[in-house]
């Protein structure tokens, strides 16, 4: 009976301690250091913006003259040639002007040769003393007259005729109709403002995009800066562009001040259309080679678990800010030091930072800390570039 007792106690005991080592004790733990070697590569500083394409130089075309749309020989994306025949205005009433001035400028020209004979016969007279002074100058007060209406009915003819060849309507320039306003039938007035008939886009090979930067933006970007953009209709293509203008001219919608910014692009595949919506990104600073660091580098800062298993190297040890274009990071020179280091930055992306000097391409630069179980700790340091490693990689048989 008492050595079942003993049983049941040992039992009880391996029991516990059981317990108590894979659940109740506290596992060690040991720190390790995220590092990372610089490496050079791209970055760049950009600023994004939405925008409409649109084609570079588009035209009006409208009538001078009122009238009704008789026939149309354009419609919406007609190609059209300069100086085709766009659409005819109804030209019975310009026709009828026409014929009237004709005849009423025949009527004065035959007044004007009676006068002009009338003239001459008073003027002969008048030399002679047959006729009064009074006569001599009624008949040229007459002859005059009759020049005068030949010269008013002749400008009334052209200004007729004018508005005859008016009634016919052109196209200005080679290009594409974007848009016609106007149907057969309609009547136009052009009393105030010339009516718009059709828009036509010059070249739609050669298109524009119409940023909206933000007045925050608006001071990093200049003319010449590359830009990217892409449209919804085509997600997976990325169309390039240059910053042709700021224009200085302010929009304001709910308090958000914005200024539009041209941006030239090429359309030889004709898949932008005028419309469309663009997301665009502005590349305001680029480097194509730099030496660049995780941007976690310049924000990690050793604590007190560090300080028992590194000797520690400062060189801010007040921890005072760095300057604009300054920051601290941290070297791992083995697996023992630490040293920190005053680097010079340039363009941040808030992924990488640039390092213009202060560092080199060999320095193992600390990105940050962990705690781990010594199992983990011992596979992680498989991969610290101060342990060996195994030979043939990570490749197993």
């Amino acid at each position: 009976m008492k050595k079942k007792t003993i049983f049941i106690i040992i039992g009880i005991a391996v029991a516990l301690f059981a317990v108590w080592y894979f659940a109740l004790r506290k596992k060690e733990q040991v720190v390790v250091l995220e590092t990372e070697r610089p490496k050079m590569g791209y970055i760049s500083e950009n600023v994004t913006a939405t925008g409409k394409v649109q084609p570079v130089d588009t035209v009006a075309v409208g009538t001078q003259v009122s009238g009704t749309i008789k026939t149309l020989y354009a419609d919406f994306n007609s190609k059209v040639k300069k100086g085709q025949l766009l659409a005819e205005l109804d030209k019975t009433l310009f026709e009828a002007t026409v014929n009237q001035y004709q005849a009423n400028l025949v009527s004065a020209q035959s007044a004007l040769v009676y006068q002009q004979g009338n003239f001459s016969r008073q003027s002969n007279l008048y030399k002679v003393g047959a006729v009064s002074k009074a006569d001599y100058d009624n008949a040229l007060y007459t002859y005059n007259a009759s020049k005068a209406s030949v010269n008013s009915i002749k400008a009334q003819l052209a200004s007729a005729q004018k508005n005859l060849s008016l009634a016919s309507i052109y196209s200005p320039i080679d290009g594409t109709v974007l848009s016609r306003s106007v149907s057969e039938g309609t009547t136009v007035a052009a009393s105030f403002s010339t009516p718009t008939i059709f828009s036509i886009a010059k070249d739609l090979t050669k298109m524009q995009v119409e940023a909206s930067v933000d007045e925050a933006d608006v001071g990093d970007i200049s003319k010449g800066e590359r830009a990217t953009f892409t449209v919804d209709a085509f997600l997976n293509d990325t169309f390039k562009g240059t910053i042709q203008e700021i224009r200085l001219s302010p929009s304001i919608s709910s308090n958000v001040v914005t200024y539009k910014t041209i941006i030239n692009t090429s359309n030889d595949g004709n898949k932008l259309k005028p419309g469309m919506t663009a997301n665009i990104t502005i590349f305001t600073k680029e480097v194509n080679n730099a030496l660049l660091i995780p941007t976690k580098a310049i924000k990690f800062a050793p604590d007190s678990t560090l300080a028992g298993k590194y000797q520690m190297t400062w060189v801010n040890r007040d921890r005072k800010p760095a300057g604009a274009d300054e920051a601290y990071v941290w070297v791992q020179k083995n697996s023992k030091e630490l040293v920190q280091k005053k680097i010079k930055t340039g363009i941040n992306d808030n992924t990488h930072v640039e390092v213009l000097s202060g560092l080199a391409a060999a320095d193992v630069v600390v990105t940050g800390s962990q705690s781990m179980g010594k199992s983990q700790a011992a596979a992680q340091g498989q991969s610290s570039p101060f342990m060996p490693k195994r030979p043939g990689g990570n490749r197993r048989r």
